[in-house]
């Protein structure tokens, strides 16, 4: 059976040079860079099942503190995504990475990525030097991605002070997952999931710790807050944003996640080269031997919502069966 995989990463080795010389040798805590190839990448999609996998740049990003330097880099991996998925047809897609927290330059990268490249969509950091996703400033960007209706996918990184909050450990192992929450938390307190609606938010790993939050969140804002008339809960909010069950769905991820926002809008995703490919096809593997939904599969159920959100892979999927 297919799979479609919305979070799936590439790294270039120039990339990798440019993010070790602006202090990333161990990012974000890890202890190191992956590998990647197309073809070590292809060799785990047919292992697996995987008809498709949309690349993006993982943290730390394409910033690294000085805009110029940040939107070339932003230039050359998104033109290397896509001659990735140009060369091999039907088994890629790609997320434009921005060079935020520069304005100017993400809206040119925007019009670059989805009108010159054909990008599938733009990828967004949980928080860009701090400056988190309902930040007043990134107002002309998700008026421009709203405008287009656009797929902007949003990787967890590494909050401000992360190593005092860590305990030396790296932060994917649980920073990733408070900070999705953090800037789920802030596009709702700010009000952008309503401002902006034709955006398609997807956010990685079943939502990190959302699903125990929501209702935390409704509470302080009706009754800490003054809400907005006409304003829908917290928890109707995030139901209009698209998951993926990156990390360990089963047994207990992704059973948590359906219980607060339903299934209509969960994604498949491996998280692959930063999750190594035995650790990628031991997930796959859980979620195959886990409790399927109820005269459905998770492989059937995550793809048909894929292709709801990128409705440009529905051919793909068609082809390749």
């Amino acid at each position: 059976m297919t799979l479609v995989d919305v979070h799936a990463h590439f790294v270039t080795p120039s990339y990798v040079r440019a993010a070790v010389a602006a202090g990333h040798a161990h990012p974000d805590g890890m202890p190191g860079w992956p590998d990647w190839s197309a073809a070590a990448h292809l060799e785990l999609m047919d292992a697996t099942g995987i008809r498709t996998s949309v690349l993006s740049i993982s943290s730390p990003g394409t910033h690294f503190g000085d805009d110029a330097a940040a939107r070339a880099l932003s230039r050359e991996v998104n033109e290397h995504g896509m001659e990735v998925v140009r060369d091999f047809p039907g088994r890629f897609g790609h997320f434009a990475s921005l060079p935020l927290p520069d304005v100017d330059g993400a809206l040119t990268e925007i019009a670059h990525a989805l009108d010159v490249l054909g990008s599938d969509g733009v990828t967004v950091k949980t928080n860009a030097h701090g400056a988190y996703l309902g930040d007043a400033r990134f107002e002309p960007v998700w008026r421009e991605l709203d405008r287009r209706g656009a797929v902007v996918f949003v990787h967890p990184t590494s909050p401000c002070h992360a190593e005092a909050v860590s305990l030396g450990r790296p932060r994917p192992l649980m920073e990733f997952l408070f900070d999705s929450a953090r800037a789920a938390s802030d596009l709702v307190f700010a009000g952008v999931l309503t401002r902006y609606p034709a955006i398609r938010w997807v956010f990685t790993h079943g939502g990190g710790v959302l699903p125990l939050l929501a209702g935390r969140m409704e509470l302080f804002r009706t009754a800490f807050f003054t809400p907005e008339p006409g304003v829908a809960p917290v928890e109707e909010q995030l139901r209009e944003v698209w998951f993926d069950i990156a990390g360990t769905p089963f047994p207990h991820q992704v059973p948590a996640f359906a219980a607060v926002f339903g299934t209509d809008r969960l994604l498949y995703g491996s998280d692959f080269c930063w999750t190594p490919a035995v650790a990628a096809a031991a997930q796959i593997a859980s979620v195959d031997a886990a409790a399927q939904p109820d005269g459905d599969t998770w492989r059937a159920l995550t793809t048909r919502n894929a292709v709801r959100l990128l409705p440009g892979l529905g051919g793909v999927l068609d082809a390749g069966r």
